[in-house]
């Protein structure tokens, strides 16, 4: 489990609609490689399926797909998802997030990106697995701030 803490300039609408909002969210929430294809329907009992093809340095291919499913939206307040990160038709890792949007003091919105993560299939020993996830969500949600064209910090 880990947390990830941003305060972003922009009002808790403004950074709630990044959310939900398809053109906003293709600004920052991508799949590496090509071929790129997302599917997203933003109510609770929707989700999104994004998939794409990523070439490693080997010349070799990885097909890698996204699953989630939004369990719970408060607007500007809350959103709850489980997500599947899965590599060439093998489950990666399975994830509960719950992401809440607080005004910030002197101004903005105060994000709070709570991921419990549990990893079905381990690279190596496993030991790189949740410092590589943390590290991809400290990036989307810098993602994040340049799409809604606010600083974060």
């Amino acid at each position: 489990m880990f947390s990830v803490t941003r305060v972003l300039q922009a009002d808790r609408a403004t950074v709630f609609g990044a959310f939900a909002d398809d053109l906003i969210r293709r600004r920052w929430v991508r799949l590496p490689g090509s071929g790129a294809t997302y599917d997203h329907v933003f109510r609770v009992g929707g989700g999104e399926d994004a998939t794409s093809t990523f070439v490693l340095p080997d010349g070799s291919e990885e097909r890698l797909r996204n699953r989630s499913r939004y369990l719970d939206i408060v607007s500007d307040r809350r959103i709850v998802f489980v997500y599947e990160a899965i590599v060439n038709a093998v489950t990666r890792w399975v994830s509960l997030v719950t992401v809440t949007f607080e005004d910030a003091d002197g101004g903005g919105t105060t994000l709070i990106w709570t991921e419990q993560v549990a990893f079905l299939t381990r690279t190596g020993d496993g030991s790189a697995d949740l410092p590589h996830l943390r590290t991809g969500t400290t990036l989307r949600l810098n993602g994040l701030s340049a799409a809604i064209g606010g600083s974060g910090s």
